[in-house]
């Protein structure tokens, strides 16, 4: 039997286009519906702040204050394995920000980290596919730190000697000494890294490759991950020794960890050059539901899970598989976008569990339950 974990209720205060929003959710499925723009997006934005410490649209905090205002304010009531939980999350401008949990400051953001787990599902995942590797490494990283707070520790420490070792490559009399030092432990948390990267990548493939051939429903379309990293070959440190003076000529550290890449492969050809955009659609699905079942079976309980905009580019096949797994039982709580009604219909009609729709216009947030 799983332990439970859902938001019931989110207050927001001058965040992006919300004003002020009060809302109270069902523990199982909650849909918000609106044109583009209108604010939807935001509602999820608020609830991966809470769990992250950051909105998943910028690094800069301050830029998340409603235009005009000088101050933003997010509140959570959960219920976590049958506790209640209070996280907020306040900052002002100018000022440091604040995360609490239960009234209680957090000194370090990333004591916070994996204790409220969540995916999200959105258009922006596309960029997993056509972005660079940084952010296919972010993609890893964010799971496996979820689950693993030394593993967040190890990243944190290495791009900190990262920036060091890169300010050192700059200046033209190369301090040996100092780069011996970095290198030796870049050598000890890189190798760390790759060793939890690894490891994940081999237990995350099978769950991944069940989820695409569930959703696709059928067997012809083969579809595999591959980590691609120096160290699969070489000693870190060892490397970083031997590239040393071409990357004083260059200026940068052309070896590490951070050059890391997740290959997508679907029939063995690349995805971003094979695959249509409802097989691109179906694979970055899989990819975030596999991370779901992943953090699901770490922690004894289901996270959040958010549903951007879900049914853009998916075929009606697809979309049945979807809505078959949605009314599932192994997920807990789901929120859902969409700006079609009828989609959300198909969602909720064979349903019998709770559910709640809300509206959201111009910033402005209202709900009907079911």
């Amino acid at each position: 039997m799983l332990d439970t974990m859902f938001l019931k209720q989110l207050n927001i205060l001058n965040y992006r286009n919300l004003r002020e929003a009060n809302l109270d959710f069902s523990p199982k499925i909650n849909c918000l519906i609106g044109s583009n723009g209108m604010g939807k997006t935001n509602v999820l934005d608020a609830i991966y702040f809470l769990s992250f410490g950051k909105s998943i649209h910028t690094n800069i905090d301050s830029q998340n204050i409603t235009h005009g205002e000088t101050y933003f304010m997010l509140k959570g009531e959960y219920e976590r394995k049958e506790q209640p939980e209070l996280i907020s999350c306040g900052l002002k401008s100018g000022q440091k920000k604040h995360l609490k949990r239960n009234q209680k400051e957090y000194q370090r953001l990333t004591d916070h980290i994996g204790l409220f787990p969540l995916v999200i599902v959105s258009p922006k995942d596309s960029e997993l596919v056509a972005g660079s590797s940084e952010l296919r490494r972010k993609f890893i990283d964010g799971v496996i730190s979820q689950t693993n707070r030394e593993f967040l520790q190890y990243t944190l420490a290495y791009a900190q000697l990262l920036r060091q070792r890169n300010a050192l490559l700059k200046n033209d009399d190369l301090q040996y000494d100092l780069l011996e030092v970095i290198d030796l432990q870049m050598g000890q948390y890189g190798t760390k890294i790759y060793e939890q990267r690894r490891q994940f990548i081999e237990q995350f493939i099978p769950i991944f490759q069940d989820y695409y051939s569930f959703i696709a429903n059928t067997s012809q379309e083969i579809i595999s991950l591959d980590y691609n990293s120096h160290l699969s070959q070489k000693d870190l440190y060892d490397d970083l020794v031997a590239c040393r003076e071409r990357d004083h000529i260059i200026g940068f550290t052309t070896h590490g960890v951070h050059k890391d890449d997740l290959e997508m492969l679907l029939n063995d050809y690349p995805v971003r050059q094979v695959a249509s955009q409802g097989q691109q659609k179906t694979f970055l699905l899989a990819l975030k539901l596999a991370q779901f079942e992943f953090l699901k079976t770490f922690h004894g309980f289901c996270p959040l899970l958010l549903l951007d905009d879900l049914f853009d580019k998916l075929d009606s096949l697809r979309v049945a598989r979807l809505v078959e797994l949605v009314n599932s039982e192994r997920f807990g709580q789901i929120f859902i976008t969409d700006t079609n009604h009828a989609h959300i219909d198909e969602i909720l009609q064979p349903i019998e569990q709770s559910s709640k729709i809300f509206y959201v216009e111009n910033g402005n947030v209202t709900n009907q339950t079911k």
